[in-house]
């Protein structure tokens, strides 16, 4: 069965407890929005890895892709390492619990600022 969990306790990223699992923006939207436990500056030109506090259980054959949002493109906003691709076993993961993180990248002159839930984040889960 496919869902999202918060991590155990001792996998918690900066001390926040009170984390907004991710979810569809509308019905039928292509993927689930995470949603940052922080609020987060990436400076022009550099990297910030965002741990969502969050970990996906999946089915066998499944696995999960961080994508960055359509609407990222104008603000020259990128992960890191082009895709994400979190695997099945990584549930549960015994240094972290399976915490994803999220590396950001802003490719752009201006600052990027990412706001603590409720408001969205750049990446979709896509099922």
């Amino acid at each position: 069965m496919r869902k999202f969990e918060i991590v155990k306790d001792d996998a918690i990223m900066y001390g926040v407890k009170d984390i907004t699992l991710p979810k569809r923006g509308t019905k039928y939207a292509a993927g689930y929005d995470f949603y940052s436990p922080i609020d987060v500056v990436v400076e022009p030109h550099s990297k910030q890895i965002i741990f969502s506090n969050v970990k996906a259980d999946m089915n066998e054959d499944e696995f999960l892709m961080l994508v960055p949002r359509s609407s990222m493109g104008k603000k020259d906003i990128s992960i890191a390492n082009t895709v994400g691709i979190i695997d099945k076993d990584y549930y549960s993961n015994p240094t972290n619990d399976g915490n994803i993180g999220m590396f950001i990248k802003n490719n752009g002159d201006q600052p990027f600022e990412i706001k603590k839930a409720p408001a969205r984040v750049l990446f979709l889960f896509l099922p």
